[in-house]
This record gives C-alpha cells, structure tokens and sequence, in this order.
C-alpha cells in the first residue's frame, strides 16, 4: 500500500477510495479480469462506484506503472496487478487468461537486434492453448 501512495504523490495525484479499491483487486487475484469483471466484483463493496469509474481508476494505474494492461485479441483488455515483464497463456475454449512463471524473455530484445533497425524497449509474449478444465471436458 506504500508503494501506491508514494507513485501517486510523486505523480501529484488525487489518491481515491476508489483507485486504491480496483489496485487492492488486481493485487489480491491471480486471475486476469477484465473492467467489467472488476466492476461486477467491487459491486457489493462500492455500490456507488460506477462502470466507468473502473475505467478511469484502471486507466491511472496503468499510466502510472501499478497495473498491466494485456490484449489477448479478444477485443478487450484484461487487467494484471503483476507488471514485471512475464508471458501469459489464454485458453482458447474458456478465455482463461494465466501468468506463465519461472521463464522470462527479455532476452529475446537483445536477440531481435540483428534483424530490426528498432531500439527494442519490451515485448510481450502470449501462448495459446487448452487450460486442464477445457481438456478435461473435451476428453
């Protein structure tokens, strides 16, 4: 929770009840929820708080460093507390987005060199496949 109050008055910006609740979420879920589903489940927290309000508090996040937005084509963006620089896997039957641990690929910007006049900053890496429910249901 310092962390948060230290960006945002570093920033010179307004700490609300309703950016430290989205941050609090994304922080306290392995999952990958998009703003609706973040909206549905602070609901019966904050009934005041709206659709776009989550939006807004999201927005601020990412702006500042503090939350991850990722496209996984599915023509919306998820949402992940976690922003370290790690790949992702989607199911491609249930949407099931996961983190992948233990392997990074930041290795791959300086590999990339020789073959683009870019200065590589980051990547981001997305693999696809069927998540052990999806396998099972379909076995």
């Amino acid at each position: 929770m310092d962390n948060i109050t230290a960006i945002f008055r570093e920033k010179k910006l307004k700490l609300t009840p309703q950016r430290i609740a989205v941050y609090r979420y994304l922080q306290s879920t392995t999952e990958h929820p998009s703003a609706e589903a973040i909206y549905k489940a602070l609901q019966p927290s904050y009934p005041t708080m709206s659709l776009a309000t989550v939006y807004k508090a999201l927005k601020t996040l990412v702006e500042v460093g503090l939350v991850q937005e990722i496209n996984v084509g599915e023509g919306n963006f998820r949402y992940d507390g976690k922003v370290g620089a790690h790949p992702h896997i989607q199911c491609m039957c249930c949407n099931r987005v996961d983190d992948i641990e233990g392997i990074s690929f930041t290795e791959l910007n300086e590999t990339i060199k020789p073959y683009t006049n870019y200065d590589v900053v980051t990547n981001r890496i997305y693999f696809y496949g069927l998540c052990n429910e999806c396998k099972k249901k379909s076995e």
